[in-house]
């Protein structure tokens, strides 16, 4: 877990995934025949395979943060968000402050404490555009320290409860951790394998559609998280996933409906293996699929997705045997999914 450990507690907002991709680069480089990284940033890995075809395996190093816009004649810093953000998770929380040299920093809102507050005031939920930065320094010093655009990210370490982990950017490092994984775990492949981490996810998906179009694979696999509603104040039919139940095979989201002959191997693929699985439906939300399908001709897709709780919050949770579970289904298909033809019946 010490892998995992790094890239979630790195800090990579849309278009500043560097941290994280010099981790990726890393861990890739022995694993792979050849590593480069294109115009927009994504990190593509290949390894050579025997049957002229080719996968793509696409995970986002990317996590939601902000863009500081602006240092205020007190020393506060005003942001920008990147990403979908609730403003409800943002109170009170530790940020890091990427500029010229990193700082620790608390996020909150324009609000008074309780003890001030009318009754109409506490029924008032915090507007995005309220939150500043406060990093405990003189204004001058601030200046300094921080140019306007600098990142700026929640700040949380790793934890391990029970028997999930937990931290911020699971969404999606994890992914990022379980590609690599797979791409070690991996003893043989036909599929010529380009293991990309992909920029810019949280904004639009804009890394895979690049990449895809340089890469038009073959088949094209996403590696994403997705909800597990399993919590209280859900109903059954509203679960999507369940944490601890296995990894999910995405049936579709609002931005793919995955090929079916792709998930039908998957499916068998797991039974095969003993793979925990279940099926997923994502009513909103998508995942790198939704690019990798629309590129040039077209790819056949499917998402291998990670059952995980309180989504683009501080405190993501994901199950370490959910973990893997994605990683096995993951090395299955490199290792056998050349086998089968996936182009539609």
């Amino acid at each position: 877990m010490n892998l995992l450990r790094e890239l979630c507690e790195a800090a990579g907002i849309p278009g500043r995934e560097e941290r994280v991709r010099a981790i990726v680069r890393r861990e890739l480089e022995g694993l792979t025949d050849e590593i480069r990284v294109d115009a927009l940033g994504n990190l593509i890995a290949h390894r050579r395979g025997t049957v002229g075809r080719s996968l793509a395996i696409q995970a986002h190093m990317d996590e939601i943060g902000f863009m500081v816009t602006h240092v205020d004649d007190k020393g506060f810093l005003r942001l920008t968000p990147l990403g979908g953000h609730d403003p409800r998770n943002m109170v009170a929380q530790r940020v890091r402050v990427a500029g010229k040299r990193d700082l620790d920093g608390v996020l909150y809102p324009e609000q008074k404490p309780p003890h001030l507050q009318a009754p109409n005031e506490k029924e008032k939920s915090p507007q995005l555009g309220a939150f500043f930065v406060d990093v405990g320094l003189p204004v001058t010093e601030v200046k300094e320290l921080v140019p306007i655009g600098s990142m700026a990210v929640i700040h949380r370490e790793m934890v391990e409860v029970g028997n999930t982990v937990s931290c911020k950017a699971m969404d999606d490092r994890v992914s990022v951790y379980i590609m690599i994984e797979a791409m070690r775990r991996a003893a043989r492949s036909g599929f010529d394998v380009f293991a990309v981490a992909t920029v810019q996810e949280e904004v639009g998906l804009r890394g895979a559609y690049t990449s895809a179009y340089d890469l038009h694979p073959d088949v094209g696999l996403a590696l994403d998280v997705t909800l597990a509603m399993d919590i209280p104040g859900q109903q059954d039919h509203e679960h999507i996933t369940r944490l601890g139940q296995g990894t999910a095979i995405k049936l579709m989201d609002s931005a793919s409906i995955s090929n079916l002959r792709l998930v039908e191997v998957l499916r068998d693929l797991a039974e095969k293996r003993g793979i925990r699985y279940q099926h997923e439906i994502l009513p909103r939300g998508g995942t790198d699929a939704g690019a990798m399908q629309r590129a040039r001709g077209g790819v056949p897709v499917c998402t291998i997705s990670t059952p995980t709780r309180y989504i683009h919050a501080s405190v993501e949770m994901c199950h370490k045997e959910d973990i893997e579970a994605s990683i096995a289904l993951t090395v299955a298909f490199i290792e056998e999914g050349a086998e089968h033809e996936y182009l539609p019946r």
